[in-house]
């Protein structure tokens, strides 16, 4: 049985769903992608001790820059003299194991969730946005694979100038632990940080920032690049910091050009659609010019008033009838008669 977001997408070309269809379609692609996680996960703790189609195992490979170092600057663990790392507690080799697998399952299952996230945002982007999108997508992709080359080449050169430093007074014995994290950070940490020029393209074709903006700002914006390189490395070291800092200048000045060029072309668009003088911020232009109001109208004479009318006399109000009926019974008083006045004679007679 299908989904019923599956449904409504075929349905509806353009992605339109409710809100319970994107719910629903969050829930299946969040879950495929953990699925496929966990499964390059125990791939990649099964890859760690053993080897697979000819190539070493992945713990030889992350522990190769250390086992490059002169035997002088690190000492020997194990009887036979070969190069082993220091466990100190009796779950270091089981986390450690756990940690690396989870880190390679990840990575080796980024072609799978990057296609479930692009999957979900494609129907909300327009045609021109989702050739955009894909191209942004794939540069990444390319840029921390770079990243992480560049950070796995100069482990070993750190190591070597971090671990040279008072060996005629002790000598550093790695733990598996703290190596593999300095290791898997700093490849994080570089593949991450080649996506910031990335961002500035990115920002230019949304026409947030121009080229104007950066190159006027260009000095401060590589003054704070190195600044980032030495908080953001794990090690602290002068090289991986320097080689971090130099990486993302040059990445961060073929961004300009990239973005000047854009800006270009927009320019010589504007200038083709007659657009170019065109200030969007200016307020529109007023017709000031002007127009032919024209002589006076002919008003006319004066029109002939008629005498007054005849008046009728005043109409006939009709007042209304008497009631015929009494509203209350209450007897109505008796109007009393004067008496006649009382004089002398009728006292005589």
């Amino acid at each position: 049985m299908k989904s019923p977001f599956r449904r409504k997408r075929r349905l509806n070309p353009d992605g339109t769903m409710t809100l319970i269809e994107h719910v629903y379609e969050f829930r299946n692609r969040l879950g495929i992608s953990l699925l496929a996680i966990v499964v390059t996960t125990v791939f990649g703790y099964i890859w760690f001790g053993t080897p697979f189609f000819g190539f070493p195992s992945l713990g030889d490979v992350l522990k190769e820059p250390y086992c490059s170092l002169p035997a002088s600057i690190r000492p020997e663990l194990a009887a036979d003299g070969s190069c082993r790392l220091l466990g100190t507690t009796p779950f270091d080799q089981f986390m450690l194991r756990l940690k690396v697998g989870a880190t390679a399952g990840v990575i080796l299952a980024c072609p799978v969730w990057l296609y479930q996230l692009w999957g979900f945002i494609t129907p909300a982007l327009l045609k021109n946005e989702r050739r955009y999108a894909m191209s942004f997508v794939s540069v990444a992709a390319v840029l921390f694979v770079t990243g992480a080359v560049l950070a796995y080449l100069i482990i070993p050169q750190a190591l070597n100038f971090l671990l040279s430093i008072g060996t005629e007074i002790q000598v550093t014995a790695l733990t598996g632990s703290s190596y593999f994290s300095l290791v898997v950070n700093l490849i994080i940490i570089f593949g991450v940080s080649f996506l910031i020029p990335l961002i500035v393209v990115a920002l230019n074709f949304a026409g947030v920032v121009t080229y104007a903006m950066l190159a006027k700002s260009r000095r401060g914006l590589i003054f704070g690049l190195f600044v980032f390189a030495a908080i953001a490395t794990p090690g602290q070291d002068p090289i991986s910091m320097l080689s971090l800092a130099f990486a993302l200048t040059l990445l961060f000045e073929a961004a300009i050009q990239i973005c000047r060029f854009n800006d270009r072309r927009k320019e010589r668009k504007r200038a083709a659609e007659g657009w170019d003088s065109w200030d969007p911020d200016a307020p529109s232009p007023i017709d000031t010019t002007p127009s032919d109001i024209g002589g006076p109208s002919d008003i006319g004479g004066p029109s002939r008033v008629d005498g007054p009318s005849e008046v009728d006399g005043p109409s006939r109000v009709d007042t209304p009838a008497p009631a015929t009926t009494r509203t209350a019974t209450t007897p109505q008083p008796q109007e009393r008669r004067p008496e006649p006045p009382v004089s002398g004679f009728d006292d005589i007679t």
